[in-house]
């Protein structure tokens, strides 16, 4: 029988060893191991395009989480493309939450991914990390007659989620607007000073462990 080196991404499915599916049916593959471990861990990924599929299963995943424990949770987020409607639905949950949500960024935050990171009880980014502050793109599907009633819901997501933000962040709602509408790109650190983020991660700065009995979830060192 092949070693654990070469049966790689598997890993045995032996249901005593822990390492397994627990059915008996064969090895789990490393993303569903990965996965486990995460929410074992209290993070949820918001990684890819935000739908109403993936936030069905970040919202389950979160309140899950928060009648688990009262430790806080840690949301990465690397999403560069999300629809108004789930994101308005997720910072919604995040902000029902009974335990603290803390935003990890990494790689690109955009349109309404940006509103999700600002609602978190904290904000930190890799110094990479590119945010977008604009309007997703979205393709008009609607009949002709239904044009203006689909404009009009657009329009009311669009001014609600830059209400929202604009609580988050500290700015004024025609700030966030006129950002929104033009599009607006930032780095890590013009999303610090613009109140997107609390701080920015650092190698050289001190790291401070979550509340909870465990290691934190990621290493980060915030800067400030």
């Amino acid at each position: 029988m092949p070693d654990h080196e070469e049966q790689w991404p598997w890993l045995p499915g032996d249901p005593g060893s822990g390492t397994g599916t627990g059915t008996g049916l064969g090895p789990e593959p490393l993303s569903d191991l990965v996965a486990r471990r995460m929410l074992a861990q209290r993070v949820v990924p918001l990684h890819g395009p935000l739908d109403d599929l993936s936030v069905t299963r970040m919202a389950a995943e979160l309140m899950t989480l928060d009648a688990d424990g009262d430790d806080p949770v840690t949301l990465r987020v690397d999403c560069g493309e999300a629809a108004l409607a789930p994101a308005l639905t997720l910072m919604d949950v995040v902000e029902l939450m009974g335990v603290p949500v803390r935003a990890l960024c990494l790689g690109q935050v955009g349109s309404g991914a940006v509103g999700v990171v600002a609602v978190c009880a904290h904000r930190s980014a890799l110094p990479s990390t590119r945010f977008s502050l604009s309007e997703p793109v979205t393709s008009l599907q609607a009949h002709v007659r239904n044009v203006a009633q689909w404009a009009e819901l657009r329009a009311g997501e669009r001014q609600r989620f830059c209400a929202r933000v604009a609580a988050a962040t500290g700015q004024a709602p025609t700030t966030v607007e006129s950002d929104v509408e033009r599009g607006r790109f930032m780095g890590a650190e013009e999303a610090l000073e613009y109140g997107i983020l609390d701080e920015v991660s650092r190698p050289d700065a001190p790291v401070r462990r979550l509340p909870g009995s465990g290691p934190p979830p990621m290493g980060f060192r915030p800067l400030r």
